[in-house]
């Protein structure tokens, strides 16, 4: 039996795992503040948080349009290289949150993340238009 979506099917799962990460980072966090509702008021309890939020905020669009390229058939090597850069510029960004200033890791996972996310909705709109 061949699996469905396979691409996005193993992104989704490295996203989740990628998210129990940053989750538990923020509970690590929590427990160290005592701090067990809200945030610290911009300190390093809201970094984490925000990044947990922004990997969320952005991966669900990346998987949509992940699972859409591939349903139309253009899954390939490139989706998955694709997909592999984007979640590892995810991982960079969280750690980068932990900075006070604009790290580099944060820096590169912001460029990477809306720069696939262009690449993506572009190439998925390039299918749409072919079929009408």
């Amino acid at each position: 039996m061949d699996i469905v979506l396979p691409i996005t099917l193993t992104s989704a799962a490295a996203a989740a795992l990628i998210n129990i990460w940053l989750a538990f980072r923020v509970g690590q966090l929590r427990l160290a503040t005592k701090t067990s509702h809200g945030d610290d008021g911009g300190g390093p309890l809201t970094r984490r948080m925000r990044a947990q939020l922004n990997f969320v905020e952005n991966t669900a669009f990346f998987l949509i349009l992940i699972a859409g390229i591939e349903l139309a058939g253009h899954g390939d090597l490139w989706l998955s290289a694709t997909a592999g850069i984007y979640l590892l510029a995810r991982v960079a960004h969280g750690i980068g949150m932990d900075g006070e200033n604009p790290t580099l890791p944060r820096k590169v996972g912001v460029i990477v993340t809306f720069v696939t996310q262009l690449f993506l909705a572009g190439y998925a709109v390039g299918i749409a238009l072919a079929v009408i």
